[in-house]
């Protein structure tokens, strides 16, 4: 069967809050058509206009069926290649054309990458709040719905504070105390361990708001909590600290959140720098490099625990857990909780239950598109803000 691409079109909408880009790919055959997430939510409208003015009528009357060749070919079409704008765009048509080779086939994604190495993809939530009192409130409705791994930090990172609101969407410049966030987070995941002993696995994000002294310093204070991973103590910028907070102690490291060129989590997964390598799929170009990398990470035994915040879509979130379920080197998913809103825009997204996500089990990635719906959650306009992080004296600092 001739499977010919003949119309792409772009979607923005954000049922929970961020800006969410998505792709529809439809085929010169009835009814076949392909979805994919190209979501990068502080530059939405950039990736929509790549995909629409310089992909769209580059990609008309291709072959469906050339996934790798489509996708190098898009990787380098600008001649300059990576970065966030272009990966995004690049992942939104990558992941519409696995969607639409798994429907081929008849097949859940999960069998064209070779098929289930497990029965269930366990998850890691976030029980980010205000006070200590209110985590406490989160994780132990989680440990009650089955988690075993929690992730905790407070709404504002550098403490406790009267702002329950997630940051990433508060919009806002904020000033940031690292030595206030260093002692709070330590001593919040002590009273978690004397609250659940070590029946739960812990997990803290720092969100690269150390610089590299301060991270060593917290991962070495955290040593005797003996936690599931420490995620993203270090920028890209200072990847190289790794090393050296590497041989200062045990505390698994999880990074590559922010990452975007394969130099990056190349460096980190051949010298073992880190425990966990956790892209953003939309961010390093779809599924055909995240299962690339994931190939990589098992070589070299480190594992898999792909980015999974609100500003991912239920589409990335399904995809990442298709190859979850095929990959070796799976280690944990990322969960950030779906709303009705979401289940309503993206009919067929993966469920939550006891501690565990489960697929649709239809063809392809499994998850549909309501457009209709979507257009009920408009895109956030207005430039970005929150990534304006300050410390006490104003200097601008990485968020």
């Amino acid at each position: 069967m001739n499977v010919t691409i003949q119309k792409i079109s772009v979607f923005l909408t954000a049922p929970d809050g961020q800006n969410l880009v998505i792709v529809r790919m439809d085929t010169n055959q009835p009814g076949l058509y392909g979805l994919g997430c190209a979501s990068f939510a502080y530059r939405a409208k950039a990736v929509k206009q790549v995909i629409e003015e310089e992909f769209a009528p580059f990609l008309i009357g291709r072959d469906a069926s050339r996934i790798e060749d489509i996708w190098k070919l898009l990787t380098v079409n600008a001649y300059w290649r990576n970065g966030p704008v272009l990966n995004s765009a690049v992942s939104g048509i990558d992941m519409a054309l696995w969607d639409i080779k798994g429907k081929m086939a008849n097949m859940p994604l999960y069998d064209l990458l070779g098929g289930k190495c497990r029965e269930r993809v366990d998850l890691y939530c976030h029980c980010n709040a205000a006070t200590q009192e209110a985590i406490f409130e989160k994780t132990d409705k989680a440990v009650a719905e089955g988690f075993k791994y929690l992730r905790v930090a407070y709404s504002d990172y550098d403490g406790p504070s009267g702002d329950e609101s997630y940051l990433c969407l508060r919009n806002e410049c904020k000033h940031y105390d690292p030595k206030r966030h260093m002692r709070s987070i330590v001593s919040l995941l002590e009273a978690l361990r004397e609250r659940y002993g070590d029946e739960k696995e812990l997990i803290t994000d720092t969100h690269e708001r150390l610089d590299p002294a301060d991270a060593i310093v917290l991962a070495k204070e955290l040593e005797p909590l003996h936690l599931y991973f420490m995620e993203d103590p270090l920028s890209p910028e200072n990847l190289s600290w790794l090393g050296r907070l590497r041989e200062s102690c045990v505390t698994p490291i999880a990074i590559g959140e922010v990452f975007s060129h394969p130099f990056e989590w190349q460096q980190v997964i051949q010298n073992r720098w880190a425990d966990f390598i956790r892209c953003h799929l939309s961010a390093v170009g779809g599924l055909t490099p995240a299962r690339k990398i994931a190939m990589l990470a098992e070589q070299y035994g480190v594992r898999t625990a792909w980015h999974a915040p609100l500003d991912t879509s239920p589409i990335s979130l399904a995809v990442q857990t298709h190859l979850d379920y095929a990959s070796p080197a799976f280690g944990i998913q990322e969960y950030s909780g779906l709303s009705d809103a979401s289940a309503e825009v993206f009919p067929g997204l993966p469920i939550c239950r006891d501690g565990a996500l489960w697929l649709s089990e239809a063809a392809g990635h499994g998850v549909e598109f309501n457009e209709k719906a979507a257009a009920s959650y408009p895109p956030k306009e207005g430039p970005t803000r929150w990534t304006e992080m300050r410390l006490p004296d104003g200097t601008l600092h990485t968020p």
